[in-house]
């Protein structure tokens, strides 16, 4: 390549990189909070590889963090209502991920979420699409339900003999439990009464989807439910990513999400810079 073109392309790649930066939203799952992001250290291994919290989005509304570079990739936390049904978390996310679209008019979002914080992303998508939405990555979500859902139902149902009994000695995780029965009944296995019946036959935007799928060890979604590729919509489009860890997130999942972030950028065409100086191989 001349020098001069060299020159011009190497310009024009410059130009344009604040277009290449992207948004990465951390959505936690049932029973938690964006805490669970920073106490996994995933959030600090993002940090040092050139991902650094840009802010939080919360029932207080937004609150930016300080000293993040405008034209570097960034990530963000939300925190949802998680006991609520997935539509009601699937619409409050969506408020907040329309703020990050305004706040980044050009560059693409790409949307993490643990466990039934995956399937309230997934709604999302649906609900509400966001065109600068350019992939999925679910964590150990059940998009074909979980059997734990069905009997946390049961054990909290107050209904016959003992019902009473479990109100009154059933402690707080009884009573936390109870009042999210909402999103429990989104998390059972398909059916046409419930909400992944409904969400697993919606057309689904033409985004990249990646499920990271724990092989053994999680007691809460079976490794088949955590695959996409199980969703009718969505068989064969999903890029599966096997992971020996436990339900829980963990700093293996930072480097998991890494090595998808790194795809990403292959697959969007943002390694232009590269093989500029590098010239065609």
């Amino acid at each position: 390549m001349p020098f001069r073109r060299l020159l011009s392309t190497l310009a024009l790649l410059l130009a344009s990189a604040t277009v290449n930066a992207d948004s990465l939203v951390l959505i936690h799952g049932y029973m938690s909070s964006a805490q669970t992001w920073h106490r996994s250290g995933i959030v600090s291994i993002l940090r040092q590889n050139g991902w650094p919290l840009a802010g939080h989005f919360g029932p207080r509304g937004f609150q930016p963090f300080p000293h993040v570079e405008a034209n570097g990739n960034r990530v963000y936390t939300v925190d949802i209502p998680w006991a609520h049904p997935i539509e009601f978390q699937a619409d409050v996310l969506n408020g907040f991920l329309r703020q990050i679209a305004a706040l980044h008019p050009a560059e693409k979002i790409i949307l993490a979420g643990h466990s039934a914080g995956g399937i309230a992303g997934r709604a999302a998508l649906i609900r509400d699409p966001i065109p600068q939405i350019n992939a999925l990555i679910t964590i150990a979500s059940p998009h074909v339900g979980t059997p734990l859902a069905a009997k946390a139902l049961k054990k909290t149902s107050g209904s016959g003999p003992f019902g009473v009994v479990k109100g009154l000695f059933g402690g707080n995780l009884y009573h936390t439990v109870r009042r999210s029965r909402g999103v429990l009944v989104d998390l059972l296995p398909p059916s046409r009464r419930n909400l992944l019946g409904w969400l697993n036959q919606q057309p689904h935007p033409a985004i990249h989807y990646f499920s990271v799928v724990r092989s053994n060890g999680d007691r809460v979604v079976p490794p088949f439910s955590g695959d996409m590729n199980q969703v009718p919509v969505l068989a064969g489009r999903s890029y599966l990513i096997l992971s020996n860890s436990s339900h829980e997130l963990s700093p293996t999942d930072g480097v998991i999400i890494l090595d998808i972030l790194r795809q990403l950028a292959l697959l969007n065409g943002e390694t232009g810079l590269q093989q500029a100086l590098t010239g065609p191989t």
